[in-house]
This record gives structure tokens, sequence and C-alpha cells, in this order.
């Protein structure tokens, strides 16, 4: 019988845990907003692991996004190191922070769709009215 979930999706689940809690609670830099650990891919070889985060405030510009990406890369050995420590494994895997557009790509669909509905239902409004 085939496992559920491989090694790789185990190790990646439990990074985006951990990673998430550390951000919150260990790196201290005040230009850091609040970030969201959204996904974590890791290499077969489990020697990179891609971390996609989302920045939310109150304006998501791209300047805060790319701040908050460089703080996150400039802070990857640090977690890297927090990580080792709280997760045995025989090699820790090397930390890449990307930004991850879905949450933004998905609410601006919504209000697509949203208001695509709203004219559709004028529109039966409109004709029921004739």
């Amino acid at each position: 019988m085939a496992r559920e979930f491989s090694r790789t999706q185990r190790v990646a689940e439990q990074l985006r845990r951990d990673l998430a809690q550390l951000i919150q609670q260990e790196v201290k830099d005040p230009r850091l907003g609040l970030v969201t650990v959204n996904d974590v891919k890791i290499s077969k070889d489990l020697s990179y692991a891609d971390v996609y985060v989302t920045v939310m405030g109150k304006e998501e510009s791209q300047a805060q996004i790319d701040t908050t990406l460089k703080i996150l890369n400039r802070a990857a050995g640090f977690l890297r190191g927090r990580l080792a420590k709280a997760i045995k494994l025989r090699v820790m895997p090397q930390l890449r922070f990307h930004y991850d557009a879905s949450v933004v790509r998905g609410n601006y669909l919504s209000s697509l769709i949203d208001k695509a509905v709203s004219e559709d239902r004028s529109r039966q409004g409109d004709s029921e009215e004739d």
C-alpha cells in the first residue's frame, strides 16, 4: 500500500508551521509587516526549500513586498539555524523566499465575479420591468 504523503511533503509541512512561528516571534526587524507563510516546496534531495509568503498590511505595495522579501532572505541563515535545532534532519534545506500573489489574484477574480453577478441581476431586473 502506497504512502499518502511523501517524506518531502511531510518535511515541507513541518517547515511551513515552524517558519510561520519563527518569523512572527524571532525576526525583530521593525520594517517587517504581517507575513503569512502559504506554502513550502522542497527539492527532492532536501537541499533547497522555496518558501512562498504573503504580505498583509494596509497597502500591499511592490516596495513593501520587496522590502519584506529582502528582510526574509537576509534572515534565512538565522531561520535555518533555528529550524535545525527544532527539526532533526541530516541536512537542513537552504531557504529561498518568494512572494505568493495567489491571494491577491484570488481577491481580484472574486471581485470580477461579484461585479458580473450584480450586473447580470440588474439586467434581469430591467428586463422584468419591461
